[in-house]
């Protein structure tokens, strides 16, 4: 697998870069800064980089059939048109923005969008995962804390979703038709950094991922400086080391999608770590042999 050569989009970085898109028509990268409440576009092919500003985080976005956005906000779904800048409400946070927020989220193959939460003061399992799908916003699971790494396989059965704070990946049977998630099940585990160590033999924890046409789970750890490759079965088959502390979730994009695009963060990293990674909170990038499954379109 080849994991040399990793550079940067070249561009500003971000305090918390997360939920890389590839947009299959426009032919460029969008992708969120969730704590700069800014969403980016960039266009490998001219350089250009487009920036838009909210008024609070903006966790994730995918791409509507003629050119808008899906966007989920701390306050909400949001419909976006990159060309106006014009923003029509959706729905309502279906929780306490005061203490949870949106935070990974991406269109299933039928085209419903899935967004996963964060209970942000971390001390129980209060986040979920809800769909949105007919105008309607519905609580879909829940049992976490860090709502992150939503993926399908490409037959479109199966689901994933991690809780980063357990450093666990579940699995779900999906029910294509009816949109329906059954038969949870721990998919992988890693093993949790230890009361008062440092970073130094610590793996990371799951966070954001994509799947490759192999079925192969592309995973970002947290912490972990590194992207790993897992099988169908969660075996580990790549690891790809970083220069960066911080990585936050890949996605495949370029005309063949086999550009590795993998967003990192750098807000309330120590001064020192820093220091020895100018590319925190850079998207970074990295050629691979096998491409990544296309991005799905959203339904309003």
């Amino acid at each position: 697998m080849a994991d040399g050569n990793i550079g940067i989009v070249p561009v500003a970085p971000s305090l918390l870069g997360e939920s890389p898109m590839w947009h299959p028509t426009e032919r460029c990268l969008y992708w969120c800064d969730i704590h700069g409440h800014r969403l980016n576009r960039y266009d490998p092919a001219s350089g250009r980089h487009d920036t838009w500003s909210f008024d609070t985080d903006i966790a994730c976005c995918a791409p509507l059939l003629g050119g808008e956005l899906l966007l989920a906000l701390r306050s909400g779904l949001v419909r976006f048109d990159p060309v106006s800048g014009k923003r029509r409400v959706c729905a309502k946070a279906p929780y306490d923005p005061a203490v949870e927020r949106f935070n990974d989220g991406k269109a299933d193959p039928q085209g419903r969008l899935w967004i996963g939460t964060i209970y942000e003061p971390r001390d129980r399992p209060a986040a979920a995962l809800y769909r949105w799908a007919d105008g309607e916003l519905t609580r879909e699971a829940e049992g976490v804390t860090v709502g992150n790494g939503l993926a399908w396989s490409p037959d479109g059965r199966t689901a994933y979703w991690s809780d980063t704070k357990a450093h666990t990946i579940h699995a779900f049977d999906f029910d294509p038709v009816e949109g329906t998630l059954s038969g949870r099940r721990v998919w992988a585990e890693f093993p949790a950094k230890q009361p008062g160590a440092g970073l130094d033999g610590y793996g990371g924890r799951p966070d954001g991922a994509a799947v490759d046409t192999e079925g192969c789970y592309w995973v970002a750890m947290f912490e972990g400086a590194r992207v790993l490759r897992l099988s169908p079965r969660g075996e580990l088959l790549h690891e790809v080391r970083l220069p960066v502390q911080c990585p936050t979730m890949p996605c495949f994009g370029g005309p063949d999608l086999k550009t590795l695009y993998v967003t990192t963060a750098r807000d309330g990293r120590p001064a020192d770590e820093l220091a020895r990674q100018p590319w925190a909170g850079q998207v970074l990038t990295l050629r691979v042999d096998v491409p990544g499954l296309p991005v799905n379109f959203a339904q309003a």
